[in-house]
């Protein structure tokens, strides 16, 4: 009997560790991993890094994310994945330049980012080192964040408004934790910083240097006239209301990411992106 009973508690460890995974997988895939950490236009291995990210500063390469004890993240402790996703520290105590959106990825709960490190743990790991990144002094002193981040940098979990109804209050932790659509959505000063008079209003030069539109609720320069329906099919086949096919980055994060989720989420995003107030941004 007592076999039996040991037997049976180490299966339900193991389903409720797969379900952790399980969860994690999905989270991963809003949180938009794969695309960042994986070098898709020349056919990289996924989440292996090696991806060049472009911006006013410089080449910044994502770094290796597998399992892998030497060149990946398969010796971090819980401890150590938590201060990397939420705050911008490496396990050498090296602050992350703000190319990885640890400011937004702050506002997830402890919980989800461990599920989404037990999926990460769960892939083949690949050997394949980091590649040093290609910015000029003095933006490659990462010595200088501590500054950037007491200016920019606010940690701390999400906290809906009170008067949010369910469905925001999940949208707005999606929107500004896991899928961190400000980071390109917002436009951002001569220090690499957000400009939070003008979250989600677009951007001249988002990410990678292309034009980012306005996701407010703005009739004139936002998604005024969208309907939540409009939005939810958008996120899951890219298709604009007048016909028109997304290109260039958010189509990489519509198939790799927001078409992967539910049609609850997706239409949770949608009725916080209608609920914050509409921002007049026309993009030049």
């Amino acid at each position: 009997m007592g076999a039996f009973l040991l037997t049976s508690a180490l299966g339900i460890g193991a389903l409720q560790a797969q379900e952790v995974t399980d969860k994690g997988a999905y989270l991963t895939a809003a949180g938009g991993c794969y695309g960042c950490h994986t070098d898709i236009k020349n056919k990289g291995v996924p989440f292996a890094g090696g991806r060049p990210l472009e911006t006013p500063f410089g080449v910044f390469y994502t770094p290796n994310i597998t399992p892998d004890p030497e060149t990946g993240i398969g010796s971090w402790t819980d401890e150590e994945f938590l201060a990397a996703l939420k705050d911008g520290v490496s396990p050498s105590g090296h602050y992350y330049f703000p190319a990885f959106p640890y400011t937004s990825y702050t506002k997830m709960t402890d919980e989800d980012a461990l599920a989404i490190k037990s999926y990460l743990m769960s892939l083949a790991p690949v050997a394949q080192e980091n590649r040093a990144h290609d910015v000029s002094a003095p933006f490659s002193w990462r010595w200088l964040q501590w500054g950037w981040r007491l200016l920019f940098f606010k940690d701390g979990p999400y906290v809906p408004p009170v008067t949010a109804s369910d469905p925001v209050a999940r949208g707005g932790y999606l929107v500004e934790a896991l899928t961190h659509c400000g980071e390109c959505h917002t436009p951002r000063n001569f220090l690499g910083g957000t400009d939070s008079s003008l979250y989600l209003a677009g951007a001249a030069a988002g990410g990678e240097g292309e034009k980012v539109p306005n996701i407010t609720p703005d009739d004139a320069t936002g998604i005024g006239d969208w309907s939540e329906a409009d939005l939810v099919s958008f996120m899951k086949d890219g298709m604009m209301p007048d016909f028109d096919n997304v290109q260039g980055s958010m189509e990489e994060v519509i198939d790799h990411s927001l078409s992967k989720l539910t049609e609850d989420d997706l239409a949770a995003i949608a009725a916080y992106l209608k609920s914050i107030p509409p921002i007049n941004n026309k993009i030049q």
